[in-house]
């Protein structure tokens, strides 16, 4: 650790981990999403709509306190991209349960099940790994494990790319799953931006 002389911000800390608390609590409603009949659907977008707020919220509150803060723990540059692919994950994660309602989708094709297990795995990892952004301890088994767990969503997302191509499904209904898959494959991206922003703070920080 680099010695300072000069006192840092500490509040950036708890919104970081406040921002990742809303990530985990969106993870479980794409879960919920998942074994829900169509009917209960709108009803959890709801809700995933409102996480999504609290996560704009969250990030509106990491910016202002970077501009009024004078000194910060670590990079401003950093801070801002942590802040940016936090709120990222929400955006994805609620835009799939929000096209999922528009699009009318009855059943899910089988994979997005593993899919959404692995950003939830990776919402767990993401929330257990930012309260140690304050000592920078215990972080590199985490970004190791989020970046393994996007090569797996990387291998999920294109058995379900073949599956939708297979000709089981009309030309419609590809398009439609499509990019709902596709987006969750965006929200495991978002989750490996974190852990590479993650690691780039450690390395500046050791």
């Amino acid at each position: 650790m680099r010695f300072r002389l000069t006192p840092r911000e500490t509040s950036f800390y708890d919104m970081f981990a406040a921002s990742a608390d809303n990530i985990v609590t969106g993870s479980k409603l794409l879960m919920e999403m998942l074994g829900a009949d169509p009917a209960a659907r709108a009803e959890i977008s709801e809700r995933m709509r409102a996480a999504e707020h609290a996560g704009d919220d969250a990030t509106h509150a990491i910016f202002h306190q970077l501009n009024s803060s004078f000194i910060t723990p670590f990079d401003r540059e950093d801070i801002y991209r942590l802040a940016s692919s936090l709120d990222d994950i929400m955006d994805f994660m609620e835009e799939a349960v929000d096209l999922v309602v528009l699009y009318q989708v009855d059943e899910l094709p089988r994979g997005v099940d593993q899919q959404i297990e692995v950003l939830a795995r990776a919402a767990e990892l993401t929330a257990e790994a930012m309260p140690n952004l304050r000592t920078m301890t215990n972080l590199t088994e985490y970004w190791i494990e989020v970046n393994r767990l996007e090569n797996q969503a990387d291998q999920i997302h294109r058995k379900l790319l073949a599956h939708l191509f297979n000709g089981k499904y009309d030309a419609i209904e590809v398009l439609k799953l499509k990019q709902i898959v596709d987006v969750l494959e965006e929200a495991a991206d978002a989750f490996e931006h974190v852990a590479n922003t993650v690691e780039t703070i450690a390395v500046k920080e050791s």
